[in-house]
Formats: C-alpha cells, sequence, structure tokens
C-alpha cells in the first residue's frame, strides 16, 4: 500500500521569486502537478496553447480575467477582446471560480486588479515544475527573461505563446 501526502497551509517547495509553490509534482505522480500561485496585480500571462496538457485553475482569493476558447480570430494583441464563434468572451472570475483547459484550447489568464489573486493549479501530465525552475533559472538575472531564451524554452515544453506575456498593468 502507498501512503499519500498532507501538506500544512504555506508549505511545498517555492519556485523562484515568482509566486509559484509546488504541492505535488513529478516525484509523487507521473499523472499531473499541482501549484499554489500567487498572481501581481497587472500581470498577464498572455494567451498561450498546449498540444499535450490540460490544466484546470481554481481562483482561491482576488479575481482573474479568464479566457479557454478557440477565439473567432486569434489577434496578436489583446486577447481580453477575443470573442469565440458562439458569442463567449473572456469572464472575470473570483474565489471559487474554476476553469478547465483542454488539450489544444488556447487559455490566458491576468490579474485586473489592485490586489494580488491566488489560484490553484492542476496540470497533467506532470512536470510542469521542470519548465517553471527553468523559466526561475532564466529570470535569477533580474528582470524579464530575453525573448529568444524564453521562446525556446516554452517551444521545448509544448507552450505556444499566442499574445505577449505582460509584467504590468495595461491600458486598456
Amino acid at each position: 500500500m502507498t501512503d499519500g501526502l498532507v501538506l500544512e497551509p504555506g508549505t511545498g517547495q517555492l519556485i523562484g521569486n515568482f509566486g509559484m509553490t509546488l504541492k505535488i509534482g513529478a516525484e509523487q505522480s507521473p499523472r499531473w502537478s499541482v501549484f499554489e500561485a500567487v498572481i501581481q496585480p497587472g500581470f498577464d500571462v498572455g494567451a498561450h496553447l498546449h498540444y499535450a496538457a490540460e490544466e484546470l485553475f481554481y481562483v482561491l482569493e482576488g479575481e482573474l480575467d479568464l479566457l479557454a476558447f478557440e477565439p473567432r480570430h486569434r489577434t496578436e494583441g489583446d486577447w481580453q477582446l477575443w470573442e469565440s464563434a458562439d458569442g463567449t468572451k473572456v469572464a472575470r472570475g473570483g474565489p471559487g471560480s474554476l476553469m478547465f483547459v483542454p488539450s489544444g484550447c488556447p487559455h490566458a489568464f491576468a490579474n485586473p486588479g489592485t490586489a494580488p489573486a491566488r489560484l490553484l493549479l492542476h496540470v497533467a501530465p506532470s512536470g510542469h515544475e521542470d519548465y517553471l525552475n527553468e523559466v526561475a533559472d532564466l529570470m535569477s538575472a533580474g528582470g524579464p527573461p530575453a525573448p529568444d531564451a524564453l521562446r525556446e524554452l516554452r517551444a521545448r515544453h509544448d507552450i505556444h505563446q499566442l499574445t505577449p506575456m505582460r509584467l504590468g498593468p495595461v491600458n486598456r
């Protein structure tokens, strides 16, 4: 029989200095990884997709703008203006909101507020922590990573960026 794992609040493996804590990873499960993430005001991960991974986002605190659909037209600018063929638009989700992202589905999240948001992120298969650790290494010199290095890293980890990542507020 295999034992499970119980983590106390605030525990897990901190990844870099960008608010990600690994709760369960490839060492515990070959099927999925789980993270707690603190999303700073103005942060926008940018629309992207994965051909192999599925993700589930659950908002614990704060609000996030959430996208999980194929837009009528993919534009390189602001994904928050995208609309699906059936009229679906970006949703604003607060505590208890859940976003499921199947493989191949464009998705994004951003914190439009003035306070940090917190979410639980579930990624299948496991191993997303490898990508996040490599991003942390690229950012260890301070500031955002070099665009070419980040692009190459993402390509190796099945992350296909559709719109830019932003670290601060965007004037809309």
